[in-house]
């Protein structure tokens, strides 16, 4: 009988040693939370999804990658305050960030970028990078890289979009951005910030008659179900900042530069799926029922002027950053 006791005693000892031995393995793997605003099958759902599978590969056991996505974390404005608290570990804010800084309001001038060949020579240009890397942890972030939040188009309920004046007393949702504001009056709207997670029920209670998104958040969130209009402005670019905050110092030194790799490895492969989604969401719109027009351009750069000249008076370094850009035009 007393060999049996202690044979027992072995066996629950042993057992409670692995236990503890995986317990202690599963705490020493650490985790990091990402968040987003993208729904499900949206561009940024699709590449938070891909870094974390890339990322994951190469981290082994030592930590793991958690997206999470549809504002589960908060929306942009509070997934920003969370990176500040460490609460969480990495958000994909785009438009926001120009509350952050007025640097980041760059992305806010309409008809900036040309085309995605435009937007490859802006990552590959150092000095825009360094600067706005510079800018971010100057405020206490770190920014990875750039991915693609994509080229922004105009979907309302009340007529086509051709030329600004079209705009005249349309309630336009927009993200939470004074400089996204600040243009869209100049065009004769009435813009009305709300966050991406509220949109949808805004536009089908008539609280606002339209919103202006990237194809590849305009689908996924199903914004055809309750707009009729889709005008192909393409009238801002905007890119999503990959961006880390409170916690990135208390990571390990081979995570961080792993994660930064896979972050900067991944800006070709969003702008690759945000072309090829371009493409495929508007025949899928189409066939949704709305009704797709094209704007006069030239009307719009026109009404833009004032945009133009105010960030170039108002933001430091603005005209240098201006011109940067318009230097890696073909």
């Amino acid at each position: 009988m007393l060999v049996k006791s202690r044979l027992l005693m072995r066996v629950v000892a042993t057992a409670s040693l692995l236990a503890l031995g995986a317990l202690s393995s599963a705490q020493a793997q650490t985790k990091i939370r990402l968040g987003h605003v993208g729904e499900p099958g949206s561009l940024m759902d699709a590449t938070a999804n891909e870094f974390t599978k890339r990322a994951n590969e190469k981290l082994g056991d030592d930590a793991v990658v958690e997206a999470y996505g549809s504002s589960q974390l908060g929306n942009d404005t509070e997934m920003l305050r969370k990176l500040k608290l460490g609460t969480i570990d990495m958000a994909l804010p785009s438009t926001v960030m120009s509350s952050v800084d007025p640097a980041f309001a760059l992305f806010e001038l309409p008809f900036l970028m040309d085309d995605r060949d435009h937007v490859t020579r802006f990552h590959e240009d150092e000095f825009l990078t360094d600067t706005l890397k510079e800018v971010a942890d100057g405020h206490g972030y770190k920014l990875l890289a750039f991915w693609e939040n994509g080229f922004r188009n105009i979907t309302n309920n009340k007529r086509p979009i051709v030329k600004p004046e079209d705009l005249k007393g349309i309630k336009l949702r927009t993200p939470n951005g004074e400089w996204r504001v600040r243009m869209f009056k100049l065009y004769g709207a009435n813009p009305t910030p709300m966050p991406y997670s509220e949109t949808f029920v805004g536009l089908q209670t008539g609280a606002v008659d339209g919103q202006e998104n990237p194809l590849a958040q305009i689908y996924p969130a199903h914004f055809y179900e309750v707009q009729k209009y889709l005008s192909m402005s393409n009238h801002v670019y905007t890119p999503v900042s990959v961006l880390a905050g409170a916690s990135w110092k208390r990571l390990p030194e081979d995570v961080q530069k792993i994660l930064e790799e896979v972050a900067i490895e991944m800006q070709p492969v969003a702008l690759k799926l945000g072309e090829e989604m371009d493409t495929d969401l508007l025949e899928k719109l189409k066939e949704k029922g709305m009704e797709v027009n094209d704007i006069d351009q030239e009307a719009f750069l026109e009404a833009s002027e004032p945009v133009y000249e105010l960030f170039q008076e108002t933001v430091e370094n603005g005209e240098e950053l201006l011109n940067r850009i318009n230097e890696l035009r073909d």
